[in-house]
């Protein structure tokens, strides 16, 4: 299990006490942490974490950080301000035999109940658009993968952003990109600081940024 965490000393226990509730619990707990100037690397070693630090801030670096330290065959990734459900680890295990990564829904919490259940309604359908045209939507809050195809292929790339959807584009190489869609995370709706226009105009153009030089062996800006 990868955390990448930036200044999260007041999310971060949520998150990892959701982890800790595990109907199946995580062979290992690695917080990144990235950067950070506040008690975020406390917080974690206090409740129990492994940290890596490190030390030149950007979310694609602390996950190819986690990716490295983590010993297990499977890497499972969730966000420093997710909560993922109690049986979300049970779930995507009994998922994993003959798939090479996994992605599941996920939901907003902080917001009107209508607003809530709208947010994992239209990210489900989100979802499902992307498996009809080829392109799984992974995101790092709610993934899972196996460490050795993510390896091969030099790990997430250097980019600023969609770092884990690019990654899980390229796994579709490998063998088979699986939903499992009651492998639920709530999510942070702090995500939507800009508003919901701003959040959904940046997905939709998820289904037509290309992403070909990564998936032909680039990977974007150094890191």
């Amino acid at each position: 299990m990868v955390i990448p965490a930036h200044n999260e000393e007041a999310l971060l226990p949520q998150t990892l006490g959701a982890l800790l509730r595990q109907t199946r619990p995580a062979d290992e707990l690695i917080v990144v942490d990235s950067a950070s100037t506040d008690r975020t690397a406390n917080v974690a070693m206090h409740l129990g974490a492994k940290v890596v630090y490190c030390g030149q801030p950007g979310v694609a670096i602390a996950r190819q950080a986690g990716l490295e330290a983590a010993s297990g065959s499977w890497v499972v990734t969730t966000d420093a301000d997710s909560l993922p459900e109690p049986t979300w680890l049970a779930e995507l295990e009994l998922a994993m035999p003959g798939a090479v990564a996994l992605y599941g829904p996920m939901r907003f919490f902080g917001l009107s109940r209508f607003e809530e259940s709208f947010s994992e309604l239209g990210y489900r359908v989100f979802l499902a658009l992307g498996r009809l045209i080829g392109k799984p939507n992974l995101a790092g809050a709610n993934m899972a993968f196996k460490r050795e195809a993510a390896l091969l292929l030099g790990g997430y790339p250097g980019v600023e952003a969609r770092e884990d959807v690019l990654l899980g584009l390229a796994l579709q190489r490998l063998g088979q990109v699986r939903y499992v869609p009651n492998a639920l995370v709530r999510t942070s709706a702090r995500k939507l600081s800009k508003g919901w226009t701003p959040f959904l105009w940046k997905h939709i153009k998820n289904f037509f940024e290309g992403s070909d030089n990564y998936l032909q062996g680039g990977s974007g800006k150094e890191r």
